[in-house]
C-alpha cells in the first residue's frame, strides 16, 4: 500500500508565525496567556500547555505582568484595547491574511458602504472582522442566506479566509441582486487554504482512501474533508494516528494524506508512520 502526501499540507504561515511568537515569548521568560486557544489543534495546544502556556476566555482574566497573545483568528478592536489596558504586554499574532480582511471591512464601513462577509458567523475570525464594521457588516454562510439581507449600498464582499472558493463565488453572485451598484468583490481566501484544497483535490482522485489530519472543529480541516470527498468517498478526518481504523483500508492500494493549517508536522509524521505500518501488514 502506497501512502502519498499532498503537495501542500500542514501549518500555514499564519499559524506557524503565531506558534513561533509564543515560543519566543516563552524563551524570554514571559508568563503567556492566549485569548482563546492559540490555534485549532488540541494536540499542539497540549504541547504548549506543557511549556506553561494557558488560554483565557476574556481580557478580564489578564492582569499585571502577564504577556497576552491575540491568536491567529484576531479579535475586535474593543477586545484588543481592553487587553492592552490590562496586560503587561500584548503580542498580536493575528494572521496577516485576517488583518487584510479587517482593514478592508473597516475602510468600506468608514466610506458608508455595506460589507458582506461570507463565512461562519460564530467563528472567532468572523466575530473579529464584524467588529471592524459593526454597523455595516452582514455575515452569510452561503448564497442561500443572501435573500434575507436588506438592500445593500455599494457593498464590499469578502470571505472568511478558510472558505471554499465555490461557496464564496456563489454568494458573491447572489449579493449582486441586493446591491444598488456593482459590488466590490475581494477574494480573501488565503493562499494557503487555496493551495491545500487544490492539492488535496488533485490527489484525492488518484487514491482509494484519504485521511485529513486536523481538528474536528477546524474550519479549514472540515473544508479539506469536503474537497476530498468530492473525489474520494472514503475520506476521513482524524486528529491522531490512534483514530485510524485499519478496516477502512481493506483493499486500498493507494492512500492519500493531507493536513489542516493548524496541524503540526510531528503529528503528521505519526499518522504517516501508522499508515505505512498498516500497509506492510
Amino acid at each position: 500500500m502506497q501512502v502519498l502526501l499532498a503537495e501542500e499540507y500542514g501549518f500555514c504561515f499564519g499559524v506557524e508565525r503565531a506558534v513561533e511568537m509564543v515560543e519566543d515569548a516563552l524563551a524570554e521568560g514571559a508568563t503567556v496567556r492566549t485569548l482563546g486557544p492559540l490555534i485549532h489543534n488540541t494536540q499542539e495546544i497540549q504541547r504548549l500547555e506543557a511549556e506553561g502556556v494557558r488560554a483565557v476566555d476574556a481580557p478580564g482574566e489578564v492582569s499585571g505582568e502577564l504577556t497576552a497573545v491575540i491568536r491567529a483568528h484576531g479579535v475586535t478592536p474593543e477586545v484588543q484595547r481592553e487587553l492592552e489596558s490590562r496586560a503587561g504586554r500584548v503580542i498580536d499574532a493575528t494572521c496577516p491574511f485576517v488583518t487584510k480582511v479587517q482593514k478592508l471591512a473597516e475602510r468600506a464601513a468608514r466610506e458608508g458602504r455595506d460589507v458582506v462577509v461570507v463565512g461562519n458567523p460564530d467563528h472567532p475570525e468572523m466575530i473579529g472582522v464584524v467588529g471592524y464594521a459593526p454597523a455595516r457588516a452582514h455575515v452569510v454562510r452561503d448564497a442561500s442566506e443572501v435573500a434575507s439581507l436588506p438592500p445593500l449600498h455599494a457593498p464590499l464582499i469578502v470571505s472568511q479566509t478558510t472558505l471554499k472558493l465555490s461557496t464564496f463565488l456563489e454568494a458573491a453572485e447572489a449579493v449582486r441582486a441586493k446591491a444598488d451598484s456593482e459590488p466590490q468583490v475581494v477574494n480573501t481566501i488565503c493562499s494557503a487554504t487555496r493551495d491545500r484544497q487544490d492539492a488535496a483535490r488533485a490527489l484525492a482522485g488518484q487514491v482509494d482512501a484519504f485521511y485529513v489530519i486536523g481538528g474536528k472543529h477546524s474550519s479549514n480541516s472540515l473544508k479539506l474533508l469536503s474537497v476530498c470527498k468530492e473525489q474520494c468517498p472514503k475520506s476521513f478526518l482524524i486528529e491522531t494516528a490512534d483514530e485510524i481504523n485499519v478496516d477502512d483500508l481493506a483493499g486500498a492500494e493507494r492512500v492519500g494524506v493531507t493536513a489542516g493549517a493548524s496541524t503540526p508536522d510531528w503529528l503528521i509524521k505519526q499518522v504517516v508512520a501508522r499508515l505505512r505500518e498498516a500497509g506492510e501488514k
